[in-house]
């Protein structure tokens, strides 16, 4: 077993199943989708660390990969089916989607910042995933294209409550990610239901808030 093998290996069962993640699907995708390929490379080494790394690459504003547990949670409290159609909102480099992409039918995920776009679609190439599209688009609009969706996750905290990409969940479709309007931030499911939307907290998560997701300044007298 190589290094970075025996790391995902540990990850997983020393953070990911401890932290009651028991779903096959997720576990199988974090034990085969390598999380080093998608950091920068002097930062390979830290790739399965309980950490949010810094993957921007000195672009406009600063993007992470978010920390495995969090990620796994998520996407556990999501219930992804192999029929869903899944947007993943501001995927950094890509690694959320690779995960997504083994459970659900078709991923669309949207980036910001266009070099992490080109990072995201080459090394999802090279790993032969084929059913993630990789968008260049502003967080908080979403993808309408593509829409609805059964599934919108978000990688990242939000300060704000992102209308826009309520609307475009499918009757029955949840939304996922890190609430930060208030403390402690909470991971959230929020659940559309005959047009209106009811959320439900589901554990505390303290994570990077997305660019374009941010609280309003305040006005100051």
């Amino acid at each position: 077993m190589s290094g970075f093998s025996t790391a995902r290996q540990k990850m997983v069962d020393g953070q990911v199943r401890p932290s009651d993640v028991t779903d096959a699907g997720i576990i199988d995708a974090m034990l085969t989708v390598p999380r080093e390929a998608f950091v920068p490379q002097n930062q390979r080494a830290l790739a399965y660390l309980d950490l949010d790394l810094d993957v921007s690459e000195g672009g406009p504003a600063k993007r992470f990969l978010i920390k495995p547990v969090v990620i796994a949670k998520m996407v556990q409290a999501a219930d992804i089916k192999d029929t869903d159609n899944v947007l993943v909102v501001g995927c950094a480099s890509g690694y959320l989607a690779a995960l997504v992409a083994k459970l659900a039918r078709q991923v669309t995920a949207t980036e910001c910042d266009p070099s992490l776009v080109a990072k995201a679609r080459g090394v999802l190439g090279e790993l032969g995933i084929e059913n993630v599209t990789v968008k260049a688009a502003a967080v908080a609009a979403g993808d309408s294209a593509n829409a609805p969706y059964d599934v919108i996750i978000l990688n990242g905290a939000t300060e704000i409550v992102p209308d826009g990409l309520y609307r475009q969940l499918r009757e029955g479709g949840r939304l996922v990610g890190v609430f930060a309007m208030t403390q402690p931030q909470r991971a959230t499911i929020v659940t559309r239901s005959h047009g209106d939307f009811g959320n439900r907290a589901l554990f505390d998560a303290a994570i990077p808030v997305l660019p374009g997701l941010e609280r309003p300044p305040a006005f100051v007298f």
